[in-house]
């Protein structure tokens, strides 16, 4: 089974295709809100609470051990992994060496499915790593965020924006690279005229890997 990683541009469905691929594949899926709810669990609970609500066994609790690995880094590491990428210090290398920590951490383990934070390009040399990327136009774009958000116009296009801009000065700061090239992805994916399941079939029926383990 694959490492998939999936990249998208605000509005194009990237989030809620990379869930389905991993339903699909009955894989986990990891993204900013769950690493943000272990990080704020680990805050707050006791050992013997993490233990319980987060076994090894679980997807919380491979996050909660590859983060707890980087806990010599400071508390801005657990801060910055989750933040919005806006918020991210683009000086902070404690923050890129905790990063990469925690997503090779989860994808040496088992197979997932991970959204975003410049996994495509910390996984590039994993072996069986699948990386996808999905656009749209931005008038698509626009209409999403707008019924996702409940925002007018204007301020869809305002956070569009924003998150375009902050992707591409996180990708080009942190990994020296183009967000948007596709050179950087094995499949990019157009929703424009796509549904959700049907971008995520398209996907898991393009990872070459599947076949081989379904013929086992």
């Amino acid at each position: 089974m694959p490492i998939i990683t999936i990249r998208g541009q605000f509005g194009s469905w990237a989030n809620e295709i990379g869930d389905l691929i991993a339903h699909k594949l009955n894989i986990d899926y990891v993204d900013r809100e769950i690493i943000a709810g272990v990080a704020q669990r680990l805050r707050q609970s006791s050992t013997s609470i993490e233990e319980k609500e987060m076994p090894p066994s679980t997807l919380l609790g491979r996050i909660a051990e590859a983060m707890a690995k980087t806990s010599y880094m400071g508390d801005s590491v657990f801060t910055g992994i989750y933040s919005p990428l806006w918020e991210i210090p683009l000086d902070d290398t404690k923050y890129l060496s905790g990063l990469e920590s925690v997503i090779k951490e989860l994808a040496g383990s088992q197979s997932i499915v991970i959204l975003g934070r410049g996994s495509q390009f910390i996984l590039k040399g994993f072996a069986r790593a699948f990386h996808v990327l999905v656009v749209a136009p931005v008038e698509v774009r626009v209409k999403s965020v707008m019924e996702k958000l409940k925002l007018n116009e204007a301020d869809a296009r305002n956070e569009i924006a924003r998150f375009d801009d902050s992707s591409r000065v996180f990708i080009k700061r942190f990994f020296k690279a183009d967000i948007y090239d596709p050179i950087n992805y094995n499949i990019v994916i157009n929703t424009h005229h796509l549904s959700i399941e049907g971008a995520a079939s398209i996907i898991v029926g393009a990872v070459p890997w599947l076949s081989d383990d379904e013929s086992k």
